[in-house]
């Protein structure tokens, strides 16, 4: 009978294990892909990056500025750039979202205020006299799921109180060979 229990407990923790295994992914190196789902006026940009941290800094004036360092996490990068107005000056305009995944990178699913357990943030820069900076996410969900066993599926609705927005939400599937281009 004892052997039964034993080989009972040891099937379970194997197959705990097993299903562990299939929900995270492992990358080694750098991706950086355009993704498909961008407004029509811009470029928009993914980028996953291993082995960094991030932290939000806060200047002299109080506006928080992202700090990439060498680190045991993966910094995921979302950058739109708009596209320029001919002839205008300082026609410039980014959005970027920035987020901290574990490593290995493994499956979420957060809303609201557990969107900081990741440090994401929001970044408008612009010429735009008081909406411009960077701004922790406090209002959305974030899904984060392997889509096989190579990619992984981002989706992310969000707002940030007061600040206009063009993108509010992401949803792409990243795959994680190194070099991978859409």
């Amino acid at each position: 009978m004892k052997k039964l229990i034993i080989i009972g407990l040891l099937f379970l923790i194997a197959c705990k294990t097993a299903e562990k295994a299939t929900s995270q992914v492992n990358m080694s190196e750098p991706v950086s892909i355009q993704t498909e789902n961008c407004p029509e006026n811009g470029t928009c940009t993914i980028e996953l990056i291993p082995n960094k941290t991030i932290a939000f800094k806060t200047d002299e004036f109080g506006n928080l500025y992202p700090v990439i360092s060498e680190g045991d996490k993966t910094v995921l990068k979302y950058t739109f750039t708009k596209k320029p107005i001919e002839n205008v000056a300082d026609s410039n305009y980014t959005e970027l979202i920035y987020a901290e995944l574990p490593t290995p990178i493994l499956e979420l699913n957060l809303e609201n205020t557990a969107l900081q357990t990741i440090k994401l943030h929001y970044g408008r820069l612009c010429f735009c006299k008081g909406e411009s900076g960077y701004f922790p996410i406090n209002n959305g969900v974030f899904k984060l799921s392997k889509a096989d066993e190579n990619s992984i599926k981002i989706d992310l609705t969000f707002s940030v109180k007061n600040i206009p927005q063009i993108i509010s939400e992401i949803h792409e599937t990243v795959s994680l060979k190194s070099n991978a281009t859409n």
